[in-house]
């Protein structure tokens, strides 16, 4: 068993060690999502067994999302934190129980808390960020005298 949960975090490790050059200016949220995710999976395991854990899971990450985003990334680190959460609490646990579950949520929670940031700050910078709503552009009526 041991064994199992050694590949398990080695994988984790690796995956994390990848995605963060990504998502090197969310680290906030990923460092939120994940300590969130981990955090709502210990205690849902705990409360609920392995569906709780997925739940804690997804509201952790969420949560840890909401708390470390400001601005126009909030909402996309939430939706992001949570469903991260929640998926790879799911996937952890399908591959390697408690543990494995509680490296997942960590993993999810803090990548689709960074994914999802990112991608609200981009839309939000895309929509608004540089048109210039409102100017007028005055011009000079020049007269030809031909």
């Amino acid at each position: 068993m041991s064994k199992k949960i050694t590949q398990i975090i080695a994988i984790g490790a690796l995956a994390a060690a990848t995605s963060l050059p990504v998502f090197a200016g969310d680290m906030n949220n990923a460092v939120g999502g994940a300590l969130g995710g981990v955090a709502g999976a210990a205690v849902g395991g705990a409360l609920g067994g392995s569906t709780g854990a997925v739940l804690g899971g997804a509201v952790g990450g969420g949560a840890g999302g909401a708390v470390t985003s400001h601005g126009h990334e909030r909402t996309g680190a939430i939706i992001g934190g949570a469903l991260g959460g929640g998926a790879g609490t799911a996937a952890g646990n399908a591959m390697g129980g408690r543990t494995g579950g509680l490296v997942g949520a960590a993993v999810g929670g803090g990548a689709g808390a960074a994914l999802g940031g990112n991608m609200s700050r981009n839309a939000y910078s895309n929509d608004y960020g540089q048109r210039h709503y409102g100017e007028r552009h005055h011009r000079k009526h020049h007269r030809h005298d031909d």
